[in-house]
């Protein structure tokens, strides 16, 4: 690994030039591979090698550093500039909201290996070390919170070809085994979108509006006189008609360009912001839209799941969870992709990975991140953390913040195993997750009291609860001991079947035994005659959808969730936990119409409610932003976190009625379940053996339901009475409404 002669320098370059053995004929292929502290981009001639951007990402850089492995046969030549222009990334820069700097290195470096074969099968690995050269970049400033400063009169567009500044780079100290393969997608550009409207705001500053809340960043259209500074603060709200920035909290979230004279294009690609307003001062002239484009930023996903219905407002909450996922899915599963923070906090996918395999294929993207997991727990006792990379090691303790396992959380390594084989049903995913699904049991099993609940230690449990206040969001009116006990009897159960199915027997005996105990105790210490302790819709949703009650209870369990929902006036009443799992316990008891009430409110808590405000992604709260415009006041406030949108699980499942009967959609279960008013609704899905659609219309007396099925998927079509019917090909069906 080589890094730069001035350690001090905030974004360095590096280069080579090739020399390749001679007397072998033309090259016949040629591999980059590449790593390093810090996020590269990687060229050759000035021409990127791939479309990737923020490589090597963030993993637990502890164990696990990826490398890229891209195919450059088109661009190597005898003489040619190997380069790489370096930032400070999730190795050097700021991490948290506690000022954690240099968390995995104090350097900058990158390490390459350019391995050419020619036409005579001669191989020539061209590498890092000796000989290479460092420089200085545009860029006098990046972070990934920050913002970037670049100023173009420093070098050149293409700067390999500048004889100024260079320096014989120098080797650091670096372990190969940390090198590992990407195991998901790279970061890559995605859309670009345009200025929806540039205005002055009350205080005389340029907005704009692109129309979009997004992960990402702007390119500019430089033209300015020489030493021009620009600058471009970003925020996903306006607050009193001006940029809302107080929820980035310490982030400064802040692109600065000093022009060179010439016009050009310029991209800020060692930073990200999440925003859709944009505050622009410096501008030289009339600001135009052609002058700005948003360049929407994640991992490189392939969409396979739809949803549309006859409510646009049910539609734009869909695309509202889409464009969530997307913001979120950089690199890692993260809380939210403005603020200080940006982690991967296990209790938001635990809570919306159902939703995530079927909007995209995440399987190789959470495989990846399955392994820090692993990493995170193997080094600690089999505990799984709150966020993975864990960073928050790395932090002082925070009080009553114990930092061991937790529910939900610490539950993320079983149920995001589980969801990737229920959502493309590849048993090699749990039989790879296995040692960490058992390691996590295990060590959960040593926290149980002696009365066999999970009622100790600390809990984030119905985290945001929306009764909570805003400044406490642990005051949730669940109990942390009843949520915490069933989410740990919902892993050990899906572990108990993973065994089942990896032929482990002895363990499957084991878990078993743990989930009659589990259950058992939950019944005697939590239930009395359909009463779940603490009373409140979250714990029947868990007891009623884990299977924790006996037929008799969970009839008056539905029964009271329906009675809390009406006397809540239909409005949400669930955090973290039973969010995910309250529209399906009532659709499983028998109180359809009153989920549909649920989903179609309008009024504050609702999912409904942020859209009627003109959300375009998830907010983290469901009051993020009040009635009147304003913020919310609470010191943690996002407007892209995706947990919430858990809800469209059950829109695929139940409203468009298209659920995997199978692992892996080979027989699928079509049963939509019409209500609220909706009068059509349409679900499709991209599975491994090829596209399946429902889609269903109310036509006067009737249900019209369309179903098509690819060749190798049956499917099991159920009516709203419950009689089946088995379909082995494409369909129409008709039902009473």
């Amino acid at each position: 690994m080589i890094t730069a002669a001035d350690a001090t320098d905030p974004a360095p370059l590096f280069r080579t030039t090739l020399a390749l053995d001679p007397g072998h004929g033309d090259v016949r292929s040629a591999r980059l591979r590449a790593s390093g502290y810090g996020v590269f981009e990687a060229s050759i001639d000035g021409r990127p090698v791939s479309e990737a951007v923020l490589s090597p990402g963030w993993s637990s850089y502890e164990w696990r550093l990826r490398h890229t492995d891209d195919d450059v046969t088109a661009l190597v030549r005898d003489g040619a500039v190997l380069g790489f222009a370096v930032g400070n990334g999730w190795a050097r820069g700021r991490l948290g909201s506690r000022g954690l700097k240099d968390v995995y290195s104090d350097r900058l470096g990158v390490i390459a290996d350019l391995e050419v074969e020619f036409a005579d099968g001669h191989r020539q690995h061209l590498v890092t070390g000796e000989g290479w050269e460092s420089g200085p970049s545009r860029t006098l400033a990046n972070d990934l919170y920050d913002g970037q400063h670049i100023d173009t009169r420093r070098r050149p567009a293409d700067p390999w070809a500048d004889p100024d500044g260079w320096q014989p780079a120098t080797t650091m100290a670096f372990d190969h085994a940390l090198l590992t393969p990407y195991l998901g997608p790279q970061v890559r550009r995605h859309e670009e979108l345009s200025p929806q409207r540039i205005w002055t705001s009350p205080s005389g500053r340029t907005l704009v509006d692109f129309g979009q809340n997004l992960a990402g960043w702007i390119r500019v259209r430089l033209s300015g006189p020489a030493g021009t500074e620009i600058t471009i603060r970003h925020a996903e709200v306006l607050e009193h008609e001006e940029l809302g920035t107080r929820p980035l909290r310490s982030a400064r979230a802040t692109d600065t360009f000093v022009c060179s004279g010439e016009v050009e294009e310029v991209e800020p690609t060692f930073t990200f912001h999440g925003f859709r307003y944009a505050e622009v001062s410096g501008w030289p002239g009339e600001l135009r839209p052609e002058d700005l484009t948003a360049v929407v930023v994640h991992s490189d996903l392939h969409r396979l799941g739809h949803f549309r219905c006859s409510d646009e407002r049910v539609n734009q909450l869909h695309d509202n969870v889409v464009w969530s996922q997307k913001g979120n899915f950089l690199d890692l599963p993260t809380d939210c992709p403005q603020r200080d923070e940006r982690l991967g906090w296990t209790g938001d996918i635990a809570a919306f990975v159902p939703t995530a395999t079927f909007l995209f294929d995440v399987q190789g993207f959470l495989l990846d991140w399955m392994a820090d997991v692993e990493a995170e727990a193997s080094h600690n006792d089999g505990i799984v953390p709150f966020v993975v990379p864990d960073v928050l090691k790395y932090e002082a303790p925070r009080p009553g913040r114990d930092r061991n396992s937790t529910c939900l959380w610490s539950d993320a390594a079983v149920w995001v195993p589980w969801a990737l084989w229920q959502g493309y049903g590849d048993l090699g995913v749990l039989e790879r997750c296995y040692p960490t699904m058992t390691g996590h049991v295990r060590h959960v099993r040593g926290l149980l009291s002696d009365n066999g609940l999970w009622d100790t230690g600390f809990q984030f449990a119905d985290w945001l609860d929306p009764t909570a206040p805003p400044d406490d969001p642990f005051r949730a009116k669940a109990d942390p001991g009843v949520v915490a006990t069933a989410c740990y009897y919902r892993s050990v159960d899906l572990l108990r079947r993973t065994a089942e199915l990896l032929g482990r027997t002895d363990d499957a005996a084991e878990f078993g035994q743990l989930a009659d105990d589990l259950r058992a105790a939950f019944q005697r210490h939590y239930v009395s005659d359909g009463v779940v302790a603490s009373d409140c819709p979250t714990v029947y949703a868990l007891a009623i959808c884990f299977g924790l009650l006996e037929p008799s209870d969970e009839t008056a369990a539905g029964a009271r969730l329906a009675e809390l929902a009406a006397e809540n006036d239909h409005r949400v009443a669930t955090g973290f936990a039973g969010t995910p799992f309250v529209c399906d316990a009532l659709t499983r008891t028998g109180h359809l119409d009153v989920a549909y009430r649920l989903l179609l409110q309008t009024e504050n808590p609702s999912w409904l409610y942020p859209v009627t405000m003109g959300a375009t992604t998830i907010w983290e709260r469901w009051d993020s932003m009040l009635p009147d415009g304003t913020i919310n006041p609470g010191q943690m406030t996002s407007f892209n976190h995706y947990a919430f949108g858990a809800v469209a699980d059950w829109l695929h499942r139940v409203v468009g009625g298209l659920a995997p009967l199978e692992p892996g959609y080979r027989r699928v279960l079509v049963a939509p379940r019409p209500g609220g008013g909706l009068t059509s609704a349409s679900t499709a899905l991209e599975t491994p053996q090829g596209r399946v659609e429902v889609a269903w219309e109310v036509s006067g007396a009737e249900v019209q339901v369309e179903v098509m099925l690819p060749a190798g998927v049956t499917a099991v079509a159920e009516r709203p009475d419950g009689q089946r019917e088995e379909l082995t090909a494409s369909t129409r069906l008709s039902w009473p409404a």
